[in-house]
């Protein structure tokens, strides 16, 4: 969740409901070297926590320094990214990539668990491709090494963020006699049905949603709504969808400090906003387009004005 999970996008999320939130990924090497931009990501807000500091990289002396730095921001939880599957992240040995050296992956982890006090965590995938899904495996080796939760997500590397997520193996760790740490699943979870479908399914402690909260951070109070009452909420007015952009864009200008970088930031975010509105095309185009928030506003005013009766 690069360049998604910032605190304006967290603090959003926290007043939809979601539990436990996590920074974008850190670089243990730009920690270390004291890299500005990279050291802004640990700043973490009272109002946003519990929150899981994320960091990544292969050298296991540079993660355990960098989990020292991050700790110092007093998270409430240090994830270790093994689950990146980016090339220029994978192919240099970090993320995913460690799932072609699980040995390095181990040492990283027994580095990291001895450096700090802060509980760890873990994220990780199925394997590297269809030919080596040894989650079972690496899951019980990630225990033993001291992560006090880890989290799985559905698919190999090699299947980036395509096809269906693969949630049976996740159900074969959670269900390992040898596990007892919480196990989180990931992937494709969508919608409250299939939330639920899936904690009965498999058993897991938690869930971990990412892409589908983009444009849709209500995900999170949709889906305690349902767990709780099996009733499903409606859907968010075109209104209220558009006050939340409204808000998370002054937010995120006011969070960076410059507008221009603020809207480019924001636009990930607009780019899956709106979905369903017909004939969207031309009012979108203007609005990844926009270099200023006054036009933006005017735009999600015209917005209302057009589609406000659907």
């Amino acid at each position: 969740m690069e360049d998604v999970t910032d605190v304006a996008f967290r603090l959003l999320c926290k007043s939809y409901g979601a539990d436990l939130m996590y920074t974008e990924f850190v670089s243990s090497d730009a920690l270390v070297r004291n890299i500005e931009k990279s050291k802004r990501k640990l700043i973490v807000l009272d109002e946003e926590r519990p929150v899981g500091i994320q960091i990544y990289g292969k050298h296991p002396d540079a993660m355990a320094d960098a989990a020292r730095i991050a700790e110092e921001s007093n998270p409430e939880i240090i994830d270790l990214n093994f689950g990146c599957p980016v090339k220029k992240i994978a192919k240099k040995g970090a993320g995913a990539g460690l799932l072609l050296d699980i040995p390095k992956m181990i040492e990283i982890t027994e580095a990291v668990v001895k450096a700090v006090k802060t509980p760890v965590t873990a994220k990780t995938r199925l394997g590297w491709d269809d030919n080596s899904k040894i989650i079972v495996d690496v899951a019980e080796r990630l225990q033993d090494a001291g992560v006090a939760a880890l989290t799985i997500h559905g698919r190999t590397r090699a299947q980036m963020y395509q096809g269906e997520a693969d949630w049976t193996l996740i159900g074969e760790v959670k269900n390992n006699s040898r596990m007892y740490i919480p196990i989180i699943g990931n992937g494709d979870i969508s919608s409250p049905e299939k939330a639920k479908k899936y904690l009965d399914r498999y058993g897991v402690d938690a869930l971990m949603i990412g892409r589908p909260s983009i444009g849709r951070p209500w995900i999170f109070r949709e889906i305690k709504h349902y767990l709780e009452s099996g009733e499903l909420l409606p859907i968010p007015t075109l209104e209220e969808h558009v006050n939340m952009i409204r808000n998370q864009l002054v937010q995120t200008v006011d969070w960076i400090g410059d507008e221009r970088r603020g809207i480019l930031h924001m636009r990930r975010h607009m780019a899956v906003s709106f979905k369903g509105l017909p004939n969207f095309r031309p009012l979108k185009i203007k609005m990844l387009r926009s270099e200023s928030v006054e036009d933006l506003h005017k735009i999600f005013d015209t917005i209302i004005e057009t589609y406000g009766d659907i």
